[in-house]
Formats: C-alpha cells, sequence, structure tokens
C-alpha cells in the first residue's frame, strides 16, 4: 500500500466560477487531495463568495488555516456591473423584481456620484445575505416570506471608479468643457446614457457590493441591481495568481500540488519578520515570551531560517505568542 503524501501547508488561490458555493469549493479542494494522495488535510476558505459571484477565493490548506480569520478581516476588490432599470429582492440577477424604472443615469451624473460613497458609509445588508437575525439567517427567513428587518452596519469603501476603457473614454469625452466639446452641465448637450455600469471597488470588511450597487442606483434616480459580480483581490491574492477549476483537478491526476500552492507565510505580505536562532524558536514553539528585542512595537512572523515558527506581538521589546505554527522541518 503506497504511504500518503505529506499534508501540504499553504494556499490556493483558486479562481472561483458563477454556481460554486464557497463551501462546495473546499469540498472540491479535499476531494482532489484525497484522490491525489495526500494525508488528510485541514482546508477552509478566506472569505465567502456568493454563488453568482466568481473570482478570487483564497483557500488555505493545513497550517495556513490558522490565518484564515485575518484574511476574512482583509480589505478586497471588487469588479461589478449594476443594471439599471430592475431591482430584485435579493439584489442580484438570481432574485425576483420588485420595483422598476424606466430612468436610465447619464454617465456624466454616474461619475458625480460615486464620489459621495467613497470614504466610511453606512449600509443595509441585503435580507438575502448570511447575516444572523434572532438567531437565523437573514436568507432564511426571508426565503420564508418574513419581513426581515437588517440593521445599518458602517464599512468603508476605500476606492470606486469605473472600470474599461470605454467608461474612460466616456468620462473624459462629456467632462471635457473645452472649445468644441460638450458640457454636461449644459442642458442642450447630448447626453449619453447607462443601461448597466461596470465599476470597481476597494472595500473594508463587511461590505456588500449588492447594497453598494442598490444605493448608488438609489441616488441615481433609478433602481438596480447586480448582474456580475467578480473579486479581483482579496487581502495580498490577485487574480493573476488564480488557479482554475481544471487545474485544481490536476491534483487528483497526480500533479505535484506544490507548482499550484502559495507559502503559508504569502498571507502575511504586509507583516514584518523577526528572524529566531534554534534556541530562541525552540522556545517560541514551547509559548515562552522573548524579552531584550531591539525592534519596534507591533505584530511580527517569527522565523527560523526560511520557516514560519509563529506569529507574535512585540511591545517594550517583549514579543508574546498570538498565533503558532507547527510546520514540518523546524529545528528541535
Amino acid at each position: 500500500m503506497t504511504a500518503a503524501k505529506s499534508a501540504p501547508h499553504g494556499w490556493l488561490i483558486f479562481d472561483k466560477p458563477r454556481e460554486l458555493g464557497s463551501t462546495q469549493a473546499v469540498s472540491a479542494v479535499k476531494r482532489v487531495l484525497r484522490q491525489g494522495g495526500y494525508a488528510k488535510t485541514k482546508v477552509g476558505h478566506g472569505g465567502t463568495l456568493d454563488p453568482l459571484a466568481e473570482g478570487v477565493l483564497p483557500i488555505a490548506l493545513g497550517e495556513a488555516t490558522k490565518l484564515a480569520g485575518r484574511m476574512l478581516d482583509a480589505s478586497k476588490i471588487y469588479e461589478f456591473t449594476i443594471q439599471f432599470g430592475a431591482q430584485t429582492d435579493t439584489l442580484d440577477s438570481e432574485g425576483e423584481v420588485i420595483e422598476r424604472s424606466e430612468h436610465r443615469p447619464p454617465i456624466a451624473a454616474i461619475a458625480a456620484v460615486l464620489d459621495h460613497f467613497v470614504g466610511p458609509i453606512e449600509q443595509v445588508p441585503p435580507a438575502y445575505s448570511a447575516i444572523k437575525v434572532d438567531g437565523k439567517r437573514a436568507y432564511d427567513r426571508a426565503r420564508a416570506g418574513e419581513e426581515v428587518e437588517m440593521a445599518t452596519r458602517a464599512v468603508t469603501i476605500h476606492s470606486l471608479s469605473m472600470a474599461g476603457d470605454r467608461e474612460d473614454e466616456l468620462l473624459r469625452s462629456t467632462f471635457a468643457t473645452t472649445a468644441g466639446r460638450p458640457d454636461p452641465f449644459d442642458p442642450q448637450a447630448p447626453l449619453e446614457l447607462a443601461d448597466c455600469i461596470t465599476l470597481v471597488a476597494h472595500v473594508s470588511k463587511g461590505t456588500y457590493i449588492r447594497s453598494l450597487a442598490r444605493d448608488i442606483a438609489h441616488a441615481l434616480g433609478t433602481v438596480g441591481h447586480v448582474a456580475y459580480l467578480r473579486r479581483i483581490k482579496a487581502g495580498p491574492f490577485r487574480e493573476e495568481q488564480a488557479i482554475s477549476l481544471d487545474m485544481l483537478e490536476e491534483i487528483a491526476k497526480g500533479a505535484r500540488i506544490e507548482n499550484l500552492l502559495l507559502p503559508l507565510e504569502a498571507g502575511l505580505d504586509d507583516i514584518p519578520a523577526l528572524q529566531l536562532d534554534p534556541d530562541s524558536a525552540q522556545a517560541v514553539r514551547q509559548g515562552r515570551v522573548l524579552s531584550g528585542l531591539p525592534q519596534t512595537d507591533g505584530l511580527y512572523l517569527a522565523r527560523l531560517e526560511k520557516i514560519p515558527v509563529a506569529l507574535m506581538e512585540l511591545s517594550g521589546g517583549t514579543a508574546k505568542v498570538v498565533r503558532g505554527f507547527n510546520l514540518p522541518d523546524v529545528a528541535e
């Protein structure tokens, strides 16, 4: 009987397709690892994507699952399309239309209103969301026909802009006021109306793009819903690093996971390193405090050579373990 391959530790950045749930993606990774002959491995994801959404889904393996919570707190970047003229109960294309409008906003108006949504804002999450209301998921209550009152929450929109060269060109031509070009504030100037618009938003944790789309449409005097949603960045992970479902399936056929796996520390690209010697590494693995360190206060990734040992919080020259890692080949 062939011995199982060692359990992997690190990140698979999965390009989640539409219709596949985040939990299903985790199950798919577990399956291909099992079929590929790997030892039983703990697997988790770093931030849910709706089934109708696609794009970057960080999947943590082994000791990297200890960092999945940090990924949930990380900011995200989304590309999304607002379809104007119809609002649905789910705020996306899956739901039933509950309101219609014949009004279509001018491109210039869209560009002008986006600035009002940048920075700290208050938003009401969708009734069809996983937020718990009185101990029960909001979407379960909504699907049961209940009227769901969602509490307003504070989020931050770091940036919000139109996507694509076409919108950029329209924006330049619409806002230009030099001789021979239209003035968007001149009632006689021809207006370019938008049936839909694609935007890019860099947002804090807890932000609902469906709610943002709804509120932008309302600010433009119409209604709308999300017709397309793609996450293009999650924390430090970008879509260029993401692998397809077909590439994932190659692991089940014997492809080396090391060719697709990012190291555990890839999820900590903003955390400085604290280099340890073998004795201090042993102390840290035992949960002991390190004292007399010259580094400034803050969070550090303690390493023995290139191997992560722990996340440590340093204050006043003393470092305490926040999260230890049990990775192979750490010197004893």
